[in-house]
């Protein structure tokens, strides 16, 4: 059995403005609103973590500190719970060990291609994973380790992808489909930007989830700019398809996309309505709204 490298870090792109989300972006993070009561970036980096992931890379700008902040300890808080015999548990998530966040600015907004290879000095020569944290993924096992499962057996890069209608692919990355190796691998044969209906190869998008091998960042460093005027990942992934294995890994659960106001009220909706601490009230507060 050929051993493939092991997937250890991991990027999050953070730098966004989340302009989409305004006012109430305008001094906090969009990446720390919560869904129910954890931020986005928890759910991510909790899924890193159950994936075997040690390594956390934010690729972030102005205004984004908090995001660090709140996986410091924060002394005060805790003082005081203590004091007060609260349960601190809660806060268990939110402490990183010492030494494994690591933060690179990304000076100027060109495209998510740029931010990732920000992150190049630090990834070096490893193969590393891609969070993107606007994109909720709930599934047991999460979307990271179900890409590390498959990683393990293929090597080479992945991608996790989700089957659309038809109608919504001209808003994603879409893949072109080759062999397809097991119920949920399928070979990667091509990779579009946002085609249009009549040009998608398929209906299966990229749903922020990747494993790449570190030439990426050879490519992103000489890449012009392509779809929206940015440095695109996807077209930097495209060029590596035919040098290296490149397979897409069709996620077993559900995805949120909370890059989108609606997006994000349904995934607090549905992950609230799945919490046995208050799952049966909030759908008799539904009900009731829905009666009105």
């Amino acid at each position: 059995m050929t051993t493939h490298k092991p997937i250890k870090k991991a990027v999050f792109p953070v730098a966004g403005l989340g302009t989409r989300f305004l006012p109430a972006t305008k001094a906090i993070p969009k990446e720390l609103l919560p869904i129910v009561d954890r931020p986005l970036i928890q759910y991510a980096v909790d899924e890193a973590r159950e994936a075997g992931i040690e390594q956390i890379i934010f690729v972030t700008g102005r205004g984004k500190t908090a995001i660090v902040e709140h996986f410091d300890v924060a002394y005060e808080l805790e003082s005081t719970m203590s004091e007060r015999g609260k349960d601190m548990s809660v806060l268990d998530p939110t402490r990183a060990t010492p030494g494994d966040i690591i933060t690179v600015r990304q000076q100027v907004p060109l495209g998510l291609g740029h931010a990732i290879w920000c992150a190049r000095a630090i990834v070096g020569d490893e193969p590393f994973a891609i969070l993107l944290p606007d994109e909720l993924m709930i599934g047991e096992p999460g979307c990271m380790k179900q890409m590390v499962e498959a990683y393990n057996e293929v090597g080479g890069n992945l991608i996790s992808v989700l089957e659309v209608p038809e109608d919504e692919v001209s808003s994603y990355g879409v893949i072109a489909t080759g062999a397809q190796v097991s119920d949920t691998l399928t070979e990667v044969t091509g990779l579009v930007e946002k085609p249009k209906r009549e040009d998608a190869p398929s209906n299966k998008i990229i749903s922020g989830r990747y494993i790449l091998q570190p030439e990426v960042m050879r490519v992103l460093e000489d890449q012009e700019k392509g779809a929206g005027g940015e440095i695109q990942l996807t077209d930097a992934m495209a060029r590596m398809i035919g040098n290296q294995p490149f397979h897409a890994v069709t996620f077993a659960g559900n995805r949120y996309d909370c890059g989108s106001k609606t997006g994000f009220v349904e995934a607090t909706l549905a992950l609230a309505l799945e919490r046995e601490d208050m799952g049966a009230e909030v759908r008799a507060i539904a009900e009731r709204l829905l009666a009105r």
